[in-house]
Parts: structure tokens; sequence; C-alpha cells
């Protein structure tokens, strides 16, 4: 059930209709259009959406396959078919041998297609039938041009031939008149022959006409020419009249002929037509979704509205022409919150959210796809229902509020929990006090009716009410309480402040009258749109320190995972040299053993000579040089920090005493220092530090070059790894100049041997982000890509996953 009645209208649905209508290529689509019907069928309303899905995608990706021309209205045509005998214009026969040729297109494009690929628009073809014997028929009498065929029959062949042959005999005989009455001066020498009545005739001046005999059958509007024809060629003129009507009633009887071997046909020849028009619709629908960047989301049998970034369709087809861009909406609304109630200031966005919920269930359950993001769901309502506008009316005697309560009326008797209601400015139109308590008794029935709604309104009782009820959820449209300026987002779970002192103070309203305003509405309703507007800005600050907060821990996380690596390396490397020391060891203890072994049985042998023992004895101490020589290990030069003269002072950098480790001093609070060391601070008694130069400083923290570079080609890896940040923020740039920047930043991100990175694009329309998760794609590092977390930037910042 709908209501009120011209709710299409104040939705705005009748625009979709009209540019629905100028996408459509035939009478027939239109008229599929003006059938658009709202409907709570769950099959039919899938049925349909998928229809246009397909097309959609078709259109799409297909180049220049599908037909797009030729979607002709043949029904007319058909209709006058059925009477026997019942003659048809050659126009009609022409625009039936267009439409069935295009049908023909249709059907050949879907059964050349991989099966399953377009499901539903394969059945939507599967009972349409076009014989072939019906276009041959056709083809065989009419040409591409729409001309009867000479062929078409033995006799108009033969009267189209003796047409030629006694034409082209007339034209030679006026020929040659006209070249006489030219010498004679009869007539000027840019005369040609023309025609008048269907009659070959020479333009002759007046003041000769009695030097020519024939028959005048006309005469110039300023009557110095008159147009003759010749007495020699009216006998042939009459031959090729008659020739002509000869042809007239030949080609009639062949379009009989040829509507009586169609009329069996009829049945099937309609089905085709009705199947024509209705591509011709989902066509339409499709172009239509193409231009809004609507989608099929998932949709379910049951009330639910869980929408991502769901846009108004008119409103961004106008802003698009502007060069500007729509906020995104996104709503959820389920069983334990099933009515969301928005608050905040005038002009801040609460009716366009209404009207684009309202709009985009309406469109969907007419089979239309829909403008959010493809992993929304949308669900189905079986009574759709809205109070939005002035309904005051000098006909009926109604007030603005009796018109509301007249359909507050309608609201409570009808709903159910199928029933989606949507209220623009609950309880407005009389005295607040009393307006806001009806609101909240209404509200009250609405909860326990079990629908689902979103209501608008400025009332505080009402903001309370949502606020401790069970199944009702406050929401805001945010605003920018600083500069007080509408964003136009829609925020769930916390009620929104009118900002009307605020507002008042900006557009120059005299301080003192907005004192007294104050003093009139009572501490406790002042206080809580303070509250509010408080909460807001805090809840803006603390969400940018999330997003820094965020940025450090994974920075910290991963610094700890490469400090890790880096360990574990280490102690691998110095067990390696240990193992090959040991190794080495082992060999030169065993050569060793072997030649004090072969010197002892050599002075055995020898007996102990004293010479030759000497020598043996020389060669055992000159292998014990050569061969257990131990090496020299370079120590490491140790920095020597010459202390500078002067006091300790703030600014001043200075060293521990005793160790290599320098800062600079931040902050003096008597004997105890704030010192900084690297990004980390301490507290050090002034007696433990010692002043140093600058110099000594820059060189000790490895400023301006200082400190070993390490690499290849001139690339200073530790420098890269000081200097890299693990975040990149492409927001506001250009495609071209984001996707450079993206890639230097994935080299380095590659080269350093991160895991995890993180890209901020922005939400906006996702184009930027779509292009960056293309682009990543294109890297086969690259593992996975997630949207971060919703407290952190969500969808308008993409976590990547290296492999």
């Amino acid at each position: 059930m709908l209501y009120p009645q011209d709710l299409e209208q104040k939705l705005g649905f009748d625009r979709i209709r009209e540019q629905l209508s100028e996408l459509c290529l035939s009478p027939l689509g239109r008229a599929f259009v003006q059938k658009i019907r709202f409907s709570d069928n769950f099959a039919v309303i899938d049925k349909l959406t998928r229809q246009t899905a397909e097309m959609k995608a078709i259109l799409e990706e297909s180049t220049g396959e599908f037909p797009s021309q030729n979607y002709l209205d043949a029904t007319p045509a058909l209709d006058k078919m059925r009477v026997e005998g019942m003659l048809l214009s050659l126009d009609e026969f022409f625009d039936l041998k267009l439409s069935l040729r295009t049908i023909r297109q249709v059907l050949k494009f879907l059964a050349d297609q991989e099966e399953g690929r377009f499901p539903f628009l394969t059945e939507l073809a599967g009972n349409v039938k076009v014989e072939k014997s019906v276009s041959d028929a056709i083809d065989r009498i009419i040409d591409d041009r729409g001309q009867i065929r000479d062929n078409a029959s033995p006799e108009l062949a033969d009267i189209r031939r003796r047409l030629i042959s006694e034409a082209a005999g007339v034209r030679k005989k006026l020929d040659s008149m006209l070249k006489h009455a030219k010498s004679s001066g009869w007539v000027g020498d840019d005369v040609s022959l023309t025609v008048r009545n269907g009659r070959m005739v020479i333009p002759i001046s007046a003041e000769h006409k009695r030097k020519l005999k024939g028959f005048v059958h006309d005469e110039s509007s300023t009557g110095q020419t008159l147009f003759i024809e010749p007495a020699d060629v009216l006998d042939a003129n009459n031959e090729i009249k008659e020739l002509e009507y000869a042809e007239r009633r030949e080609i009639n009887r062949i379009l009989i002929q040829l509507a009586n071997q169609i009329r069996p046909h009829l049945a099937d020849l309609q089905k085709a037509c009705q199947f024509l028009g209705m591509v011709d619709f989902i066509r339409a629908k499709a172009k239509f979704a193409s231009m809004l960047g609507a989608v099929n989301p998932a949709f379910v049998n049951q009330p639910v509205i869980d929408w991502r970034m769901a846009r108004h369709p008119l409103l961004y087809l106008s802003f698009q022409k502007q060069g500007r861009k729509v906020v995104p909406l996104t709503i959820e609304l389920r069983q334990n919150q099933r009515i969301l109630v928005i608050s905040g200031p005038n002009a801040g966005g609460k009716s366009v959210a209404l009207k684009t919920i309202g709009l985009t269930q309406y469109m969907l359950q007419c089979g239309l796809l829909v403008a959010m993001r493809e992993d929304s769901t949308v669900g189905l309502f079986q009574n759709l229902f809205i109070d939005i506008g002035d309904e005051q009316s000098l006909d009926n005697d109604l007030s603005t509020y009796s018109s509301h309560l007249t359909n507050m009326r309608h609201f409570l008797q009808f709903a159910h929990k199928r029933t989606l209601f949507l209220i623009d400015e609950f309880g407005t139109g009389t005295e607040p006090s009393l307006g806001g308590a009806v609101a909240e008794a209404i509200l009250e029935d609405l909860t326990k009716s079990g629908a689902y709604g979103v209501i608008n309104t400025h009332y505080t009782n009402l903001k309370t009410y949502a606020d401790k009820t069970q199944g009702l959820v406050n929401g805001a449209m945010r605003y920018d309480g600083e500069h007080l300026e509408p964003i136009y987002e829609l925020e769930i779970g916390k009620p929104g402040s009118s900002f009307a002192f605020e507002i008042a103070t900006k557009i120059g309203l005299p301080k003192a009258v907005i004192e007294r305003a104050k003093g009139k509405l009572g501490t406790q309703q002042v206080n809580f749109e303070k509250l509010l507007k408080e909460l807001d800005i805090e809840k803006k600050v603390f969400s940018e320190k999330n997003i820094e907060i965020g940025i450090k821990e994974r920075k910290l996380a991963q610094q700890l995972v490469e400090t890790t690596a880096l360990q574990t390396r280490l102690d691998n490397d110095q067990k390696k040299i240990i193992n090959d020391a040991k190794q080495k060891a082992k060999q030169l203890l065993a050569t060793a053993n072997q030649r004090i072994e072969t010197t002892i049985r050599e002075i055995k042998e020898n007996k102990a000579e004293r010479d030759t023992t000497k020598l043996i004895r020389q060669e055992l101490e000159q292998f014990e040089k050569q061969e257990l020589k131990i090496e020299p290990v370079a120590e490491p030069e140790r920095e020597e920090f010459i202390p500078e003269g002067g006091e300790i002072s703030v600014g001043s950098f200075v060293r521990i005493k005793g160790q290599a480790t320098v800062g600079e001093v931040l902050a003096m609070k008597g004997k105890d220092i704030e010192i900084r060391i690297g990004d980390l601070k301490s507290n050090v008694k002034l007696n433990r530090l010692e002043k140093v130069s600058k110099k000594a400083f820059k060189e000790a923290t490895g400023e301006k070059g200082a400190g070993p570079r390490t690499g290849v080609g001139g690339i200073d890896i530790n420098e890269k790894m000081m200097n890299f940040s693990f975040n990149l923020d492409i927001r506001g740039k250009r495609g071209e100049e984001a996707m450079v920047e993206l890639d230097d930043f994935l080299n380095n991100a590659l080269m350093l041997g991160y895991d995890e990175l993180r890209i901020v694009h922005g939400k906006g329309d996702g184009i930027l982000r779509q292009l960056v998760r293309n682009h990543l794609k294109s890297y086969k590092q690259v593992g996975k890509m997630q949207d971060e977390h919703p407290d952190r930037g969500g969808a308008g910042v993409t976590i990547v996953q290296m492999k």
C-alpha cells in the first residue's frame, strides 16, 4: 500500500519516469515506462532488477554488438493485418521488416552468449519466435530502402520495364523540342524539362505560347512562363500514366498477398513485438542505471535497510551537470533499531536524507537499479507511507497541522511490521509543547506496531524518548560546530543540536537578543544544546586522534617485527661464525698434532742429534707462527666527545657522562633535566650530563650524511628506513599524480621489506579508491586489500597486506 496518492510526485519519481521515457527508442518501450508500478512481490522485483543488471552489463561490455536502433512499434500494422483483405501501406511493411530484423539480432546475441551468462534475459527471450519464412517473404518483396523490388512479381517487372522505355522515349522527344525552342529563342538557355501533374512539360515564355502546340498544365506565379505538354508526346504521357496506375494496382495486389502469407503467424509476431518493446524498456532502465552509477545490491525478502553510500538519483544528476558531488548516505535499520529519529540544524540535509530513503526504496520495488555501494542490502516492504511537505488545503479546510494529523491517522491505522514510514518535521504546525507531546504519543504507537521508519524533528522530548526506548535510535546530520557549516553526513547513535543560537550569532543577530532568548528557554535546554555541540566537536577531535594513534600503533608494530627479524638474523650469523671457527680450529688442531708426531718421530730416528733436532724445532716454530697466527680484529673507533664549555640550558646538546648517548635539553626543573634522545624523552639529573657541541650532536645522531651508508647505486637504505612512512596520503590528488606517488611508495616499501601498508584516499564517490585498488592488483607482491576500521577512516583508507 502506498500513501498518499501523490507519493510519486512528492518523492520525485515522476521525473524518473520522464527520463526513462526519453531514453526509450519506441512507443512500446515508453508504454512500459508508464506501466511501472510499486510491487511487494519479491520474485517479480528480483527478476526485474536482475534483467536490468544483465542489460547494464551488456551495454557496458559489448562493443556495438547489441542492436541500438530500429526499435519500431509494428503492432498497429499487425492489428490491421488481422482483417482479411486489409491493405497495409508500404511504410508499415517496411517498419515491420526493420523491427523483425532487430528482434532477430537480439535473439541471436543472447543465443551466442556463454550458457548461464545472462539467464534472466535469456528466459525472457525463451518464448519469442520469428519464423524465417516470414522474414524471407518480406525481404523478397521489400528492399532495404523500403521500396518494392522489381522482381516481386513477373507482372510488376514487365510494367516497370515498359515504364522505363516509354519515359525514355518521351524524354528524347522533349529534349529535341526543348533544343529547338532554345535555338528559336522561345525559352532561355538555362531552362530544362520539368514535371507538372505527373507529366513531363516544357517551360516556355507566355509570348511564344502559340508557337508550341500542346496542353497547358500550369503557369508561373508571375504569368510570364507557361508549362506546356507538347501534343506530340500527349499519347506517350497518357501511356506512362496508365502504366503507373497498373504498377500501383500490382503493388497493392502483392502487398495484400504478402499480408495473407503473414497472417497465420500474427500471434507469434505480436509476442515478438511485445518482446522488442520490453527490451527497449529494459535497455532504457540500464542506460539510466549507468548514468547514476547504480547497482543491484543484495535483495532480501524481509524488512531491512542496510545501505552504504546511497545517493539521491535526481540530486546526483543535477550536481553532475554543475561539477559538484553529492554527499552519500549510509544508513542501517534493523530489528533492534527500526525507527531512526534524525535531528540537527535547518538546511543540514535532513529532508534530502528522508527523500533519498523514500525514492531509493520505491525505485528498487519498481524494478530499477539503485545508486549505492554493492555491499549494501535492500529489504522488502509491503507499505510505504510518507508525510513530506505542506498539505494545507483551502478546499478541504485543512491547516498544515490538520493535514499532518490526517496522515498520522492513516499511519496508525495501517502500519505493521512490513511498513516503512517517512515523516518530515514530525509534530510541527502547532504550539511546540503540545505538538511535541502529541508527536511522542504517536511515536509510541508506531513503535508498538513494529513498523520501520525515519523521522526528522527538532523536539528534544523525541530525542530523549528515542534514547531510552528499545527499537528507536537517534541520528544527527553532522554539522561543523566550529565553523557553523553543514557537512551533510548522517551519523547514527546520537542526537543532533539545532545550533539555533550559534547560527543566529553567525547571521549577526544582536548579542543581547540571543542572551535574552537563552534566558527565556531555560538553563536545562540551553545546557542540553551546548552539550550536543561540545560532543560533536570533541568527537571530531578524538576521531582525528584515533587515526593518529592507529598510525603510530601500526608503525610501532612494524618496527617491532623488523627488530625481531634483525635480532634473529644476528643470532643466526653469530652461530654460523662460531661454527665456522670451531671447524677451522679442529682442522688446525689435527694438522698441529700430525706435525708434532712427525717431529717426534724424526727426532727419534736421528737419535736426538743436536743440529737436526734444532732444525726440526725451528720448522715447528715456523708452522706455529704461520698457521696458528691470531689475526688482529679491527676495533670500532670509539667516538670521542669533547665537552663544550658553558652552562647547560634549554636547547643545549648534552651527553650522559660515561656513555655515547647524546640528546637535546627540552626543559629544566631545578636539578632535573628533561632531554630528548631520538623519539624518546627522559629525565636525568644535571650532574650526570655534560654539554657537547652541535657538530658532535649531529655526528652522533646521523644527521646530514653522518653514519655509514648502506645500499647499492648510491641509495642510502638507512636513510630510507628512517624517512619511510608506511602511511601514504593521496587525498585531493588527480588520478595520474596519485598513481605516480603510489608507485614510488610501493617500490620503497618492497625494497625495505614492509608487509603492511596504509593508503589514505578519502571516500568521496569512491573513484580514487577504485583507481587505487585496481592499480594495486597489478602488483603480484600485493596479497590482500581491505578497508580500515570505521573508527580510523573506514572506506576512506585501504590497508594493504603484502605477500
